[in-house]
């Protein structure tokens, strides 16, 4: 570990009081193990300024043709995430596109060589489209193929929740029966969708006498036009009015309207669960959607971490200099959760 880096609270604890989040960017499988060793120690840094962070959550870098079939640009990036784990003392969770694993024992290998390696947390993810026969599990089927393997180490699964998808609250409640600890969302610019579907998921867990899952609402900062598209093509809902406030002006007035923004439906959906009574634990994570967006989304990380206050097991680190943000353009792509 790092010199001014403590050991974070149990996850189980944060899951059930406000979880801060960080999602880097991975390395691509053909970078160098120089440039490696810089993206890893930049995200390290990061951490030991933001002592309240709970967890760091690793997405896999997929993209997919036509026929459902995936192309891997992150490899396989539980090396990346054990070492952010040695070197941060959190907990770190990776996420697996369950999709494309093929029906021979692949998961239950795959959860196996994960805890093995001290990896006690996993997202599993679906495919991007409901239409392609994919040759792996369903979601719910991941769940109970893989959950009791992360319980026995001490771990636990969840998945990723879809705010504006027809009947979503009734599909996070079968995978809560079937293990989801946690959901993460898409990344979110507006808060009447996540209300909506935050209000249902509570309503059915208490008609169920089901404890419900905590919510991590996921947040990024934008700059322009590209990143604007490539959260769209990730599956994100961005109204039109909220694009035009977010892009009008320069670059760096785009990057903290869209800070702005986040905190904004953060502070919306925060003020709906205590008006309304939800039991629906809600947390947040902050997306790093580029390798070019570290150093805004360590602001935004901080602003969160700010305004969510301080927990037993943070501490004021020693000042560092900001983390520096890199130059090229690695995008994090993740499936989405049929």
């Amino acid at each position: 570990m790092g010199p001014n880096v403590t050991k974070g609270r149990p996850f189980d604890e944060a899951l059930r009081d406000h979880p801060l989040f960080f999602e880097p960017v991975p390395p691509t499988a053909r970078l160098h193990p120089a440039r490696v060793e810089e993206r890893l120690a930049a995200v390290v840094q990061l951490v030991e300024e933001v002592p309240r962070l709970d967890a760091i959550d690793v997405p896999e870098l997929a993209d997919e043709n036509h026929e459902g079939r995936p192309h891997y640009r992150s490899g396989d990036v539980r090396p990346f995430a054990r070492a952010l784990q040695m070197r941060t003392g959190r907990e770190v969770i990776v996420n697996k596109i369950v999709a494309y694993l093929d029906p021979d024992g692949s998961l239950e290998r795959w959860a196996e060589a994960t805890t093995a390696l001290g990896l006690r947390f996993a997202v599993l993810v679906g495919g991007a489209s409901r239409y392609i026969p994919y040759p792996g599990p369903s979601v719910v089927e991941a769940n109970r193929a893989c959950r009791a393997v992360f319980r026995r180490s001490g771990g636990s699964i969840g998945n990723v929740a879809i705010p504006q998808r027809v009947g979503e609250p009734h599909r996070m409640l079968a995978k809560t029966r079937v293990g989801a600890a946690f959901f993460t969302t898409q990344i979110l610019f507006d808060a009447e969708q996540v209300v909506e579907m935050v209000r249902q998921y509570d309503l059915l867990c208490r008609q169920a006498a089901i404890p419900p899952a905590a919510v991590i609402l996921s947040f990024a900062p934008l700059a322009d036009e590209q990143d604007i598209e490539f959260v769209r093509w990730l599956g994100a809902d961005i109204p039109e009015p909220v694009e035009r406030a977010i892009l009008e002006g320069d670059d760096a007035e785009s990057v903290r309207r869209s800070e702005s923004r986040a905190l904004e439906v953060y502070a919306s959906v925060l003020r709906a669960a205590t008006t309304e009574g939800f039991e629906v634990p809600l947390g947040v994570n902050v997306e790093q959607i580029s390798a070019r967006h570290l150093a805004p989304a360590g602001d935004l990380l901080r602003e969160f971490a700010s305004r969510m206050g301080p927990t037993d097991a943070s501490r004021e680190p020693e000042a560092r200099p900001p983390a520096a943000a890199r130059t090229d353009h690695t995008a994090a792509g993740g499936a989405r959760d049929p």
